[in-house]
């Protein structure tokens, strides 16, 4: 195996690819060499590390950026969650043999394709206002509670933000079916994620295949046309697929694991550095 050292180490998972035995450099975890370990049908892509758990400081998760980042220069690899750390090279083979089949179904869906995300949010001062604006519904409901001389009650509160709430979410569903629809054209697969703030009109993943990253862009600024100034579009990426692969791997018998699965608190691709950059698109 190459860069293989003995020793009682972990290996850190990074990614599984097509099979081929290679080692990359010393810029992975820790400063450690990057190899593989292949099971003659694919590999794992793999460093040495003297802890079965990796802590995700901020110098760590840019390691295990820094590699996927490398492994996309040259294809499309599966990208594992950050901190999962197997026993040992033959924990690793046993990995690869008993999630083959898994393995190698979705290698081929993401095959020659990267993930693109792209966020729109409204850009206006206060959310709530522009909603009373643009809504004569909220804006009727706030009237009648705030209208009067009396101070809304707690439950007149809690009536106007259910309505609000009610109309953000059908005003979402409507832009992002707008967006997605400009956009299918260009895209293998989209995953909508859940917004992480009010301002947030969608939040989506985009499968898009790397020869296809020109019209993707120019379908973005084409869906970007379709809304006024009160909304702002950003694109990132390219990114390893990471919301178009579902890797669990199998424990071995009797439940035992080979491997020690990531912390709870992980991070996710959005709390690594940005290596693919984000470009604000739009504002009218």
């Amino acid at each position: 195996m190459a860069g293989r050292k003995t020793g009682s180490m972990g290996r850190y998972l990074y990614a599984v690819i097509s099979a081929g035995e290679r080692t990359y450099g010393p810029f992975g975890i820790g400063g450690g060499s990057v190899y593989t370990i292949s099971d003659g049908v694919i590999a794992a892509v793999v460093s040495d590390v003297s802890e079965m758990e990796i802590r995700p400081e901020r110098r760590n998760l840019a390691a295990h950026q820094e590699v996927l980042g490398k492994l996309m220069a040259e294809s499309t690899p599966l990208p594992m969650s950050f901190g999962i750390v197997a026993d040992g090279p033959a924990a690793v083979q046993k990995i690869l043999s008993r999630n083959r089949t898994a393995f190698c179904e979705q290698l081929q869906r993401v095959a020659d394709k990267v993930e693109m995300g792209l966020r729109v949010t409204w850009d206006v001062p206060d959310i709530f206002e522009y909603f009373v604006l643009t809504h004569s519904e909220l804006r009727a409901v706030r009237d009648r509670f705030f209208g009067s001389r009396s101070e809304p009650t707690r439950a007149d509160k809690i009536e106007i933000g259910r309505v609000f709430e009610r109309i953000l979410t059908a005003d979402r569903e409507v832009h992002a079916d707008n967006v997605e629809t400009v956009l299918a054209a260009c895209c293998a697969e989209t995953k909508r994620n859940s917004p992480r703030n009010e301002r947030e009109v969608m939040n989506v993943a985009c499968l898009v295949e790397r020869g296809k990253l020109p019209e993707f862009e120019q379908r973005v600024f084409d869906a970007a046309k379709l809304f006024d100034n009160s909304f702002a579009f950003d694109y990132n990426g390219p990114w390893a697929p990471h919301n178009f692969v579902d890797i669990r791997l199998s424990p071995r018998a009797g439940g035992k694991r080979d491997f020690r699965p990531p912390p709870l608190a992980t991070a996710s691709r959005k709390g690594l550095p940005n290596r693919g950059g984000t470009r604000n698109v739009y504002r009218r």
